[in-house]
């Protein structure tokens, strides 16, 4: 076969595909097993989301008398399915209430966090003040803090200032909590981005304000989404720090606090506490798929240089 000269080179397809055929097959068993172990882990990990799933929608008396894979087994059994477990739950149980009590407490304890650890991070990553490596240290030592120990001191504080079972209380107590962690996280993607935008932006004359809301602010949203996420989660799936400084009123009860009362008052109700669980379930699923492109992105930011 001569080639011409100017002309690119035949290439025979016969020879080819089969080639390209293998390489797969051969890229595909090398990680094969690593496939079938994040199968396996993921399906263990869903099972008992879908039995929860499945015996929230159950009668019952399906319930107590079978298991909820014998649903999957006969679904079109219509007499074993209903919407009265999330019907009784969400109106006569207080769940209702407590969902919206959870996002006033979720959604602001997320935000106030991240805005003032954003801040922070721009502040020791970019910024020359005094006392900032001494500063930094005492931050990322907090870290190391248990929760626990705060409890007392910060609740006399609160009785003082009557703050006691108000959600600003709680908004500040869950920014002090993970304002370490945020800061530290964000630091470590702030401080790797490319110096030259930040010289460019002071040449043109832009303040420090400026330079952050304009240019790291949108640069930095991987790390940002990444910390919402470990944020939100905690705080939705909190008891302990809401018992502490929400009490059990029923005017200030969220999610995880009226569904451990529902286990002491209607334990052996399954289709009313996987219903209640399920409703607890559904609002971190939503936020953690909604932004997981974004999870390692974030987690990784700042890992590399260069």
């Amino acid at each position: 076969m001569t080639a011409v000269v100017g002309e690119p080179p035949v290439v025979d397809t016969a020879i080819a595909e089969p080639t390209v055929r293998s390489a797969r097959f051969r890229r595909f068993t090398s990680n094969v097993w690593v496939r079938v172990t994040v199968f396996v882990i993921a399906f263990i990990w869903t099972v008992p989301t879908v039995g929860i799933l499945i015996s929230s929608f159950r009668d019952p008396d399906a319930i107590r008398s079978s298991g909820w894979w014998s649903a999957i087994l006969h679904p079109f059994e219509f007499s074993q399915w209903t919407l009265e477990n999330y019907s009784s739950v969400l109106t006569s149980n207080g769940m209702l209430d407590a969902f919206v009590n959870s996002l006033l407490v979720t959604i602001p304890a997320t935000v106030i966090p991240i805005t003032i650890a954003a801040f922070a991070a721009y502040a020791f990553a970019w910024m020359r003040f005094p006392g900032k490596s001494l500063l930094f240290a005492l931050v990322i030592g907090l870290l190391v803090v248990p929760l626990q120990m705060t409890l007392i001191p910060l609740l006399r504080l609160y009785g003082d200032l009557s703050l006691t079972g108000s959600f600003l209380g709680i908004w500040l107590a869950h920014t002090g909590f993970g304002l370490p962690l945020a800061i530290y996280i964000l630091y470590g993607y702030i401080s790797t981005l490319p110096k030259d935008i930040f010289e460019s932006a002071h040449i043109d004359g832009a303040s420090h304000f400026t330079t952050f809301v304009r240019l790291v602010l949108p640069l930095s949203f991987p790390a940002l989404a990444a910390f919402a996420i470990f944020q939100f989660l905690w705080v939705w799936n909190d008891l302990l720090v809401a018992l502490v400084f929400l009490g059990t009123g029923s005017d200030t009860a969220i999610l995880t606090a009226q569904l451990n009362e529902l286990v002491g008052t209607r334990g052996e109700d399954w289709h009313l506490l996987t219903a209640g669980a399920f409703v607890s379930m559904v609002v971190p699923l939503i936020v953690f798929l909604g932004l997981q492109r974004y999870f390692v992105r974030g987690l990784l930011a700042g890992s590399v240089k260069g």
